[in-house]
């Protein structure tokens, strides 16, 4: 999502950073060009001004101009900034002390609701909870058999009574929670296309007779500005705990969540990062910043990397990659690897130095053509996984026949593959990228 964003700002930087000394007319030149890049990414005019406000009384005084390292101290005087007016550190979910935790999601139709309410289950149940889920949109056509395909391709029960209205719905779904041992009910309430008077009434009586510990307002992150506007109306109606921000993994211009929690007073505390139902995780401000500021997030990264590969499996792979073993089968595990932790360009982005390398050579991270890459090393003999180096002209045509695809294809694999053995024995030494070399050995 602030993949413009991270480019844009990195620009502003390097001309910084090529400067040995600073002087106040640089940094006023610098955050000139920082205060336009955040609003042409749709950042709220007002949360703008306050944050070049804060940096420009910080960045220029004596003791950062007259600093051995001037550049990288107003670099992080940005990135304290920037935290800050993203919500500052993280908030964790509200939970009842008398279980069950009544979790009510609001929003508009179209915001992502439904979809937001089965990944919070699968985030929950992965935190050890036993979470069902609300059929309570009684409106829009089809949404309570969404939300049950959902409910089933995830293995969470959704709890639906015909004939009822929406409040007796919620009331009752409570009472089979309790029945039934699930300590969190996550309400799927019913949106609209434009707020009205009706829908507002049934979420005020449902919360008024369920008194939920947590309200989350789920806003598309896409909309940009137009998501502020939409938190602002609901404020003033209903009082809401925080927001789920939702399409984080599209092209949007990140205007939305630099300016939320700001304008709103209210914090992002879950957001949507993908298509699977396994991409929703707490929002970390300070995270999300360096990202933004081209830091990378290495925490992230290996939150990420203990979920989907053990200790010792990690050090045999990196002693084989020390002792110049690394083949095509290693390669194939380490791409499946990569795909339950959203993909190879949402890893690279999270390691230091490294968020423009998909950008560089023109490297393609797209995921049809890792599903192409998988089909060509499936395609491999044993031995020609193990020893690419016999991979001739006869039985690279065989490969990119039995792949379904072309020669050229398979050529151009078996060269990035040996290109990656040589990027590996440079990078192994380099601080922060010997941390990717360790982790991910491919």
């Amino acid at each position: 999502m602030f993949e413009s964003l991270n480019d844009r700002i990195q620009n502003v930087f390097s001309k910084l950073k090529g400067r040995g000394k600073l002087s106040e007319k640089d940094v006023e030149a610098a955050l000139k060009e920082l205060k336009l890049v955040l609003l042409e990414a749709d950042v709220n005019y007002r949360v703008v001004k306050m944050f070049v406000d804060h940096v420009k009384k910080r960045a220029v005084g004596e003791e950062v101009i007259k600093s051995v390292t001037p550049a990288q101290q107003v670099v992080k005087i940005i990135y304290d900034e920037m935290t800050e007016i993203l919500g500052g550190s993280s908030r964790s979910l509200n939970f009842s002390p008398h279980p069950p935790s009544v979790i009510m999601l609001v929003g508009l139709q179209g915001s992502g609701k439904t979809t937001a309410a089965a990944k919070l289950a699968v985030m929950l149940r992965h935190q050890g909870r036993n979470p069902c889920l609300v059929a309570a949109d009684i409106y829009r056509p089809a949404a309570v058999e969404q939300l049950q395909i959902l409910g089933e391709k995830i293995g969470v029960p959704v709890i639906h009574f015909k004939h009822k209205s929406a409040v007796d719905i919620c009331s009752l779904s409570v009472e089979w929670a309790v029945r039934n041992g699930h300590d969190v009910v996550i309400l799927d309430t019913a949106g609209r296309l434009h707020i009205d008077d009706e829908m507002m009434q049934e979420l005020l009586e449902i919360k008024r007779n369920l008194n939920p510990s947590e309200t989350l307002l789920v806003v598309d992150a896409m909309t940009g500005q137009e998501a502020v506007n939409v938190a602002l109306t609901f404020l003033e109606r209903i009082e809401f705990d925080g927001i789920i921000l939702t399409k984080m993994d599209g092209d949007a211009r990140g205007g939305a969540a630099l300016s939320m929690k700001t304008v709103t007073g209210r914090p992002i505390k879950l957001v949507s990062i993908g298509e699977k139902l396994e991409d929703m995780e707490v929002f970390h401000p300070d995270r999300v910043a360096s990202r933004i500021l081209g830091m990378g997030d290495v925490v992230t990264l290996v939150e990420k990397a203990q979920k989907t590969m053990t200790e010792e499996r990690a050090r045999k792979l990196e002693e084989k990659i020390r002792k110049q073993k690394f083949d095509f089968d290693d390669f194939l595990e380490q791409m499946q690897q990569l795909k339950k932790m959203g993909g190879l360009a949402r890893v690279i982005e999270m390691i230091p130095g490294m968020g423009n390398i998909s950008r560089l050579g023109g490297i393609d991270l797209d995921d049809k053509r890792m599903k192409r890459i998988e089909a060509i090393i499936q395609s491999m003999t044993v031995e020609e996984r193990r020893n690419p180096s016999i991979l001739n002209a006869s039985r690279r045509r065989r490969i990119a026949k039995g792949s379904g695809t072309t020669t050229q294809e398979v050529n151009q694999l078996v060269k990035q593959f040996a290109q990656m053995q040589k990027m590996l024995k440079v990078l192994s030494g380099r601080g922060s990228l010997g941390t990717f070399k360790r982790l991910f050995p491919f």
